[in-house]
């Protein structure tokens, strides 16, 4: 086993016991009843990626500085624009922008790809990442995860952006987590929203906290 494959591992079952045990887990109390664990695509190391990070530079009057993020209640979240990243999978050259809280050094990916419906949450998943050295990231899809809102809906989730919605399955990270199908929250899910100045489009997901799915309840 890996390096990476060993840090997915140990970043899932630490998920797993934060949805079981931690009081903040989005899980509905009948659903802890019966939890056995999270459902995930086998690691495949050909969906992580290494690479330089595209960095924005915008200044903070410009329009562009924030991107403003649309929630499954209706209400906006502003992210920093940090750059974009490009990776190159079966072939094929792809690229997404990459964002940043204000308030953290972790990097938000939000995406959608053709899994979802099928496989994944039909609002997309989300990906955290650390800067490295000489603005570097790591890109990996094995830790892709579904927002808080895919299992209760009392959560506040961002939703992704068009830029972000990739035209290919991403066959890596979480899987629906009930083997039937969909969770259950279809109706928090909305087409494109019209676009303001400076705001990014999005679809479905949570709030990320270091990977550990602390999103704001209402």
């Amino acid at each position: 086993m890996t390096p990476q494959e060993q840090r997915v591992m140990k970043w899932r079952k630490e998920r797993d016991v934060f949805f079981r045990n931690h009081q903040r887990s989005p899980l509905l109390s009948q659903d802890k009843k019966t939890f056995k664990g999270l459902r995930y695509y086998p690691f495949d190391p050909k969906y992580a990626f290494s690479g330089q990070i595209e960095r924005f530079v915008f200044h903070i009057n410009n329009p562009k500085y924030y991107a403003t993020f649309l929630t499954n209640k209706g209400t906006n979240k502003r992210y920093l624009r940090y750059g974009k990243f490009r990776f190159i999978l079966d072939g094929r050259e792809y690229t997404i922008e990459i964002y940043k809280s204000i308030l953290s050094d972790i990097l938000f990916i939000p995406f959608k790809d053709d899994t979802n419906e099928k496989e994944t949450y039909e609002g997309g998943r989300y990906i955290d990442a650390e800067i490295l050295p000489d603005y570097k990231m790591v890109l990996d899809f094995n830790m892709a995860y579904h927002p808080s809102c895919a299992y209760n809906e009392k959560f506040v989730c961002v939703l992704p952006p068009r830029e972000n919605m990739l035209d290919v399955e991403i066959r890596a990270g979480e899987k629906h987590f009930r083997s039937g199908g969909h969770q259950g929250l279809k109706s928090q899910v909305n087409p494109v929203v019209n676009r303001t100045p400076g705001a990014a489009l999005f679809m479905p997901i949570s709030n990320p906290a270091s990977q550990m799915i602390l999103s704001v309840i209402e």
